[in-house]
């Protein structure tokens, strides 16, 4: 994820590239972005960036060309054939995975989701790539205002506001927490803050205002001279010139972190820079947030404590000693219903041509034989009543049944039957 080195190399990036190269006609938008659309044209203009922290402000400066190309600070208002055209600023944030990249406008990204085109032949594009499109732009935008100073081009006034709102609740939380927090770490990230505390050797689950204060009172009781102050910050420097310094490591690297114009892509040096982030011999933890957090030793009295898996919190302990259930699978057949009634007709069928007492004795039979297998503590009067002869029913009472019986499946079947025929639509008549 970009964070506050990565936006200050782009920026750097753009003023590069981008020094004497004039732009013209209508700044376009994949159909895919979800973000404004830009309102500005102009014949001719130049293009110039500056960042803030996780913030990256790109201005767009309509020209009125003379007789030499323009120079980068050479820029006057121009009067289009559509009307005045003023400068306008576009805040951009970068989300997970944006980017800025000057490439032929016949090599264009597939997620180059804002195009700047360039007055060449053949022409050339300025976009903001975002392949994850987390990244957000803002049309004639600022500065956001609930964000703090920048930790690496305003460190004294990041130090002085930290250090003076001590008591937010924002310092209740533990350090690697807080330092996320951009009202006062504004362009501190994932990478950057496991770099920072790793050399600070704090433990990233203390609570924020413990750490905090003890350098406050640091600076309330020391008469140190600005010389020592110096030598004592290269030498031992603490959490908040930490905040400041490890940045600029990063801006400084041969290479930067793929942002280079010259060495575009070339990221060794950075894999390299790492001590801490992502190292296979660090510990590693997830904040409140899910963010993970690589350190090392102890990580500190708000560490969040071991949870149980949900399965361990759903499924109850078995018995390995119990003999597992037996699983049987369900089979489904077409039209099971029919079957069924049709081997159910078979039987009746079948049982019909005996006659009357020697099939109401069968039937007595087989539910004797299961009333035997079912243990039950009533077996003494039960027996007797197993041992007497069944009664046989006169003939014309069964063949009544056996009517009976008939009809109803009967009707169970073609209802069956009607409910497998797809029922006609109504077709309404004019």
């Amino acid at each position: 994820m970009p964070e506050g080195p990565e936006l200050h190399l782009t920026s750097k990036f753009i003023n590069t590239v981008c020094d004497g190269v004039i732009f013209s006609g209508k700044v376009e938008k994949s159909e895919v972005s979800k973000n404004p659309e830009v309102p500005f044209e102009s014949d001719e203009y130049v293009i110039s960036s500056s960042s803030r922290g996780k913030e990256l402000k790109l201005t767009l400066a309509p020209i009125k060309r003379e007789n030499s190309t323009p120079r980068r600070g050479q820029v006057c208002v121009a009067r289009s054939q559509k009307g005045a055209q003023k400068l306008m600023d576009i805040i951009f944030r970068f989300g997970m995975s944006g980017i800025f990249k000057l490439v032929p406008v016949a090599e264009m990204p597939k997620h180059a989701h804002l195009r700047f085109y360039t007055k060449e032949s053949p022409p050339r594009a300025l976009c903001f790539v975002d392949v994850r499109r987390f990244g957000r732009w803002q049309v004639d935008g600022t500065w956001q205002p609930d964000r703090g100073p920048c930790v690496m081009l305003e460190y004294e006034k990041f130090r002085e506001n930290v250090l003076k709102n001590l008591s937010d609740k924002a310092f209740n939380r533990p350090i690697c927490e807080a330092l996320l927090n951009q009202k006062f770490f504004n362009g501190i990230g994932n990478y950057l803050r496991a770099e920072i505390l790793y050399r600070s050797k704090t433990p990233p689950f203390e609570m924020a205002r413990t750490v905090l204060e003890n350098l406050q009172h640091r600076e309330q009781h020391s008469d140190v001279t600005l010389s020592k102050k110096l030598k004592q910050k290269k030498e031992n420097p603490d959490l908040l010139e930490l905040c400041h310094m490890v940045p600029l490591e990063v801006v400084n690297l041969v290479g930067g972190k793929g942002y280079d114009p010259q060495n575009p892509g070339e990221s060794k040096a950075f894999i390299e820079w790492l001590q801490c982030y992502y190292a296979p011999d660090k510990k590693s933890l997830r904040d409140a947030n899910g963010r993970t957090i690589w350190f090392q030793g102890d990580p500190g009295p708000m560490a969040p404590k071991e949870k149980k898996s949900p399965r361990k919190l759903k499924w109850a302990k078995v018995d390995p000693d119990s003999p597992s259930p037996k699983v049987t699978k369900l089979t489904v057949k077409r039209n099971s219903k029919i079957n069924n009634l049709q081997e159910g007709i078979e039987e009746i069928r079948k049982s019909g041509r005996k006659k009357g007492s020697k099939s109401v004795q069968e039937s007595d039979d087989d539910t004797m034989e299961n009333k035997a297998k079912k243990p039950n503590t009533r077996s003494r009067r039960k027996s007797s009543i197993l041992h007497e002869p069944a009664v046989p029913t006169p003939p014309v009472e069964s063949q009544k049944k056996r009517a009976s019986a008939r009809k109803n499946i009967g009707e169970m079947y073609d209802n069956a039957v009607a409910a497998t025929v797809p029922r006609p639509r109504r077709v309404k008549t004019k």
